[in-house]
């Protein structure tokens, strides 16, 4: 028996799972750590943490598990996307680094549509700048710590810093390249012409590979330290939205994964690489070599039902709290409910809008607008499905759904009546972590692609078909989205009265 590793350098833990060559989880350990906020709008890490959550991780796994680590045949890589990591000659960091949800490049982003022009940004990238993305950090430091960039040698994404420290390699995979918007999305490399009009030296990015591909190997110091053989391969792998449509074997056009956590993340494999042309869809390189993909993000989704569950229902559980939804009608007697909490990315990029619910009267009750909430994050979910269409992808026949959210029956069916596609769960709860495990197994020859491997390993646990509800569904939905271009303008002017705006 021969066995695989996967490690997820999430924003707040770092995990490590054990596979073994049937695609069978063996075990789990993670580390949790914090991130600061030194400054409104700021959110930074110490990569050091990434690090000690990766050795201890890997040491409590293979504790844990008790396999003979000489049968650990491949490590993958995982992680939260879009952070910047800047190293100066001698592979030091300079400071700590700026995460995915830092929030204080706007300006930047405004420099980068100057200077490239908003449109071809949009055909060269795939993406509009935003200020979750790696690009406008990079330009924050130039401008705002001159003295920084002055020593930056090397610039990496947060996988990628574990990498390093795995193997002594600067390297990156294609899906978390794309994530930077410092790449050309159709010839899957450093776009020449980005980097130019930002100034951004070439030889300070890492070298780019496919996710199967094998990007190094455990540094003997290092291998000591892990208990592993010495040369392990490490693979490329991908960020961990990629990686985590591996999980759940979103490889192939047709099948979207849905994630339904405190954000909802739709994920849907292209086999070219489509934009969206007004950039309200990321266009991403897959983790899967020759594949794209688009991805809609919400900011929201099961964020919102905890937080009406935390206001109205403090004391409940979720399951007390949706079994009288149930029995409330489709449409909720008439009240809609907007999930702009935390402001909006897909498809309102606006950190000002505002959650709402619309048509409140006094024959409303809790279980309405419990029922409301769950329609009106599904609504959300629903207006990326409808981007995706008309962008031209083959039509969706499958969504793959995970996240906590979905482990409501209640929710799946809405969603499934909403979306109008045929909803499955999956065995393995464990998206990214679970799909850098497959994809080091298919990069160092046990299985002969990621398809293949999907289809071998991945188990389908039930499946949830649209019924007769979405014919009223199909009639709310328009007026749904007719309801932020009807009251942004109000968001913005009550944002002055807001202390988190």
């Amino acid at each position: 028996m021969t066995y695989f590793i996967g490690i997820d350098s999430s924003t707040t833990a770092t995990k490590a799972l054990l596979m073994n060559e049937h695609g069978a989880v063996l075990g789990v350990a993670s580390n949790e750590y914090s991130y600061e906020t030194p400054h409104p709008l700021w959110s930074e890490q110490s990569p050091s943490l990434w690090w000690h959550g990766t050795v201890e991780s890997i040491r409590q796994v293979l504790a844990k598990t008790n396999v003979d680590p000489s049968a650990v045949k491949g490590i993958g890589l995982t992680g939260q996307m879009h952070g910047l990591v800047l190293l100066d000659e001698e592979g030091q960091v300079l400071r700590p680094a700026l995460l995915w949800n830092d929030q204080r490049t706007a300006a930047q982003c405004d420099t980068i549509r100057l200077k490239l022009g908003r449109e071809k940004l949009i055909q060269i990238t795939g993406n509009d700048a935003l200020t979750g993305f790696t690009a406008p950090k990079i330009l924050w430091v130039q401008e705002n710590e001159p003295e920084i960039w002055k020593r930056v040698r090397h610039i990496l994404l947060p996988k990628d810093y574990v990498r390093y420290k795995l193997t002594g390699e600067f390297a990156i995979d294609c899906a978390d390249g794309a994530g930077t918007i410092l790449f050309d999305l159709e010839k899957r490399t450093w776009s020449p012409e980005v980097l130019s009009a930002l100034g951004i030296p070439f030889e300070y990015l890492p070298k780019v590979f496919e996710g199967t591909d094998i990007t190094g190997t455990l540094l003997p110091k290092v291998a000591g330290e892990l208990g592993l053989p010495v040369n392990t391969p490490v693979i490329a792998g991908g960020g961990d939205q990629a990686a985590s449509a591996v999980g759940t074997g979103a490889v192939t056009a047709g099948v979207a994964s849905l994630s339904l956590g405190t954000s909802g993340v739709v994920f849907v494999t292209t086999d070219t690489p489509a934009i969206e042309p007004n950039g309200r869809l990321h266009a991403f390189c897959h983790s899967v070599p020759g594949k794209w993909h688009f991805m809609g993000v919400m900011l929201s989704a099961a964020g919102s039902l905890r937080w009406h569950r935390d206001t109205f229902a403090p004391k409940t559980g979720y399951d007390q709290l949706l079994e009288p939804a149930a029995n409330i009608q489709p449409g909720s007697d008439g009240l809609l409910f907007l999930p702009y909490l935390t402001g909006e990315r897909t498809p309102h990029p606006d950190p000002l809008a505002r959650g709402a619910f619309v048509g409140l009267t006094v024959r409303h009750t809790l279980p309405h607008l419990t029922r409301s909430v769950i329609e009106g994050v599904s609504f959300g979910l629903r207006d990326s499905f409808e981007l995706i269409k008309n962008a031209g992808v083959a039509q969706i026949k499958e969504v793959r759904v995970t996240g906590g959210g979905a482990k409501s029956p209640l929710w799946r069916q809405i969603l499934a009546d909403i979306l109008e596609v045929e909803l499955t769960t999956v065995a393995s709860e464990e998206g990214a972590a679970y799909g850098a495990a497959l994809l080091a197994a298919v990069g160092t020859g046990t299985f002969p692609d990621v398809r293949s491997a999907c289809e071998k390993v991945i188990q389908i646990t039930g499946t949830t078909k649209p019924g007769q509800n979405s014919a009223i569904y199909n009639e709310l939905y328009p007026i749904y989205r007719d309801l932020y271009p009807s009251l942004s303008a109000q968001f913005k002017r009550l944002s002055k009265f807001s202390q988190t705006n």
